[in-house]
């Protein structure tokens, strides 16, 4: 079922745009798709750091344009109250790519017809040229997509800021995804989270071993397993 979101240009627009990531990492499903593209290009601009959940997804998909692309399909998604946004953002056909651009230089061409293009039309064309671009590109590595379980000391460990000492690991290919806390008996609840990672820069076994098991996380976290491992 399609999701739909008001407005993006306004506070309101946002704020409900930031309540629905609370507990997301993209727009469907749990992979980066072209819902997240539609979104992306709505934006008129970089979401301010007051709304965190908008800016944290932001500047994931703007990294994974820069480094691989977004080929997901998604579910779909509808923006009202927004300027129209290309369907070449939301499907953009590899093949058609060429031409995808070829359209957005004839429409920027028409733009400044009527005058200086503006910062929300301007916006919009740069993110409709990324997205063109990035799924034209051919992936250089491969990912993955990998599910951990993250068993705590005991019932009185904070697991709010377990999460938060988990998520707060950053390296260059690593994208932290959703997640949930999982009963595991008398009290004690586990931490499920996925990640996507690129293979040439990730290696889970040492993220484990070397990060997330030794100090200062290995104050919260007892053990660290590999639950699921799927090649994207």
């Amino acid at each position: 079922m399609a999701v739909a979101f008001h407005d993006l240009g306004s506070a309101a627009g946002l704020k409900k745009l930031d309540d629905y990531l609370l507990s997301r990492s993209y727009i469907s499903g749990y992979l980066a798709s072209k819902d997240d593209l539609t979104v992306l290009a709505a934006l008129p601009k970089a979401p301010s750091s007051d709304y965190v959940n908008v800016s944290r997804w932001y500047n994931h998909i703007e990294a994974l344009l820069r480094i691989s692309g977004v080929s997901g399909e998604g579910s779909g998604v509808t923006i009202e109250g927004s300027a129209p946004v290309s369907e070449a953002i939301a499907t953009p056909p590899v093949a058609d790519t060429k031409a995808s651009v070829a359209e957005d230089e004839d429409d920027d061409s028409d733009v400044d017809l009527f005058g200086e293009e503006t910062e929300e039309e301007k916006a919009a064309s740069e993110a409709r040229a990324a997205a063109a671009k990035a799924s034209g590109k051919k992936k250089e590595s491969g990912k993955s997509s990998v599910l951990l379980d993250i068993k705590p000391w005991d019932d009185e460990t904070d697991m709010k800021k377990l999460e938060e000492i988990v998520r707060a690991v950053e390296m260059e290919g690593l994208f932290w995804g959703a997640s949930k806390l999982v009963p595991v008996g008398y009290g004690i609840k586990k931490l499920q989270i996925m990640m996507t990672i690129i293979d040439d820069l990730v290696s889970v076994d040492t993220l484990i071993e070397e990060v997330l098991t030794v100090e200062p996380i290995n104050e919260y976290v007892q053990s660290c397993d590999i639950a699921a491992f799927n090649k994207i």
